[in-house]
């Protein structure tokens, strides 16, 4: 067993927080003075902000990825009995996103070096009935979306992208979530851009999806309701829901926007470490590898992934040294009970599988000192030397 020493937590930003309190203290008075807690002046700034920042020509503010999924699924027009062809490895938000809104989650298996959606998969799983091709953004990494596009293109499918966890990344110039009809950002206190609470955001350059995913988030009311009191008496278009991001939330994201980059690099660094101290490990089946995808593109390491036999053992060793980590996701979404009817969760999709029975996310985060990585790394290691007793 490692020697016990300070616990390393899976995820904090303790120290993050105290050295921007100056300025998200600042930022939630302007939000009390204001008097406006939802929907607000806020709210406005940040939606302009990550649009400077990605290049998306509109940004939606929401009170949850998973709620910027079922928007824009619905802002896209997906009609009961529509099939939308997901990725079976990733968050089940990816899917349920799709039965929330209306249509049929087809799974495919996924591309073991990237964890995303597989270009051959969709040709092999695409059929009548489909009309949309959601590939998953996870832990570095983008899809190939070159690869996707040519494959939506020719079978007439529409691309929309779960770029929940993808602030930051890019592919030939293009930020992740703008490659099709639209994407989303989720604001999860764990993401690389993180609230402290939920939030998240649809993106998109089309001017009618943003209009409709506006009107969506406010109950169905369109026209001018962000900032806006009266707008709470203005008609209702259709029927919508309540998904309108908080104020305190696009306060705190305003306040750690600008330190984006500077925490992205840091993310880099800390991977790079892991690298140099855990390549070579019997036992250790696969690092991360970012695919190179030509000029203009960047990954980010949101999550540092690995591969390991014996993955549940080394969660509890890991665990018995106070070491956090978390398990990425142990039950593909095929597999999961909610999506058991449906027929293409009755086949076998390896890839998939595989990695959902070894795959393992050590701590990575800015706060995250090289002293605790080498003593995540010295524990890893120590357990696939056999020093496990």
């Amino acid at each position: 067993m490692p020697d016990s020493s300070a616990p390393v937590p899976f995820f904090s930003q303790a120290r993050t927080f105290d050295r921007l309190w100056p300025a998200i203290s600042a930022r939630v008075e302007e939000v009390f003075d204001n008097g406006k807690f939802s929907h607000g002046k806020q709210v406005g700034e940040l939606e302009r902000c990550i649009g400077d920042y990605t290049g998306a020509r509109f940004v939606i503010g929401v009170n949850s990825g998973t709620d910027a999924l079922v928007l824009l699924l619905r802002a896209l027009g997906l009609r009961p009995g529509d099939e939308v062809i997901v990725p079976a490895y990733s968050f089940v938000a990816t899917a349920s996103s799709v039965v929330l809104a209306g249509g049929t989650p087809v799974f495919a298996d996924i591309d073991p070096v990237t964890y995303a959606l597989d270009p051959a998969e969709v040709d092999r799983v695409a059929g009548p009935h489909t009309r949309f091709v959601m590939p998953t953004h996870l832990f570095s990494q983008m899809a190939d979306m070159s690869a996707l596009s040519r494959v939506a293109a020719r079978r007439g499918l529409t691309v929309l992208e779960d770029s929940a966890e993808a602030i930051g990344m890019r592919q030939v110039g293009v930020h992740a979530g703008l490659h099709g009809a639209g994407g989303v950002l989720s604001f999860f206190p764990t993401k690389t851009l993180g609230a402290i609470g939920d939030a998240g955001a649809v993106i998109t350059d089309d001017p009618r999806v943003a209009e409709v995913v506006s009107g969506l988030r406010h109950h169905g009311r369109f026209g001018h309701t962000l900032d806006h009191f009266p707008g709470i008496s203005t008609e209702t278009a259709r029927p919508g829901t309540n998904s309108k991001m908080d104020d305190i939330q696009a306060a705190v994201l305003l306040a750690k926007l600008p330190g984006l980059d500077e925490e992205i690099a840091r993310r880099a660094q800390l991977a790079e470490a892991y690298r140099e101290r855990l390549s070579g490990i019997p036992g250790l089946v696969r690092l991360p590898q970012v695919v190179d995808r030509g000029p203009g593109s960047a990954g980010v390491f949101y999550v540092y992934l690995i591969e390991v036999e014996r993955r549940d053992e080394l969660v509890e060793w890991l665990a018995r040294a106070e070491i956090g980590t978390e398990t990425y996701y142990p039950i593909p979404l095929h597999r999961q009970p909610c999506f058991s009817g449906l027929d293409s969760a009755r086949t076998s999709l390896p890839h998939a599988e595989a990695a959902a029975r070894g795959a393992l996310a050590l701590p990575l985060y800015p706060d995250l000192t090289l002293g605790q990585l080498d003593r995540v790394c010295s524990a890893v290691r120590a357990f696939y030397s056999g020093r496990t007793a």
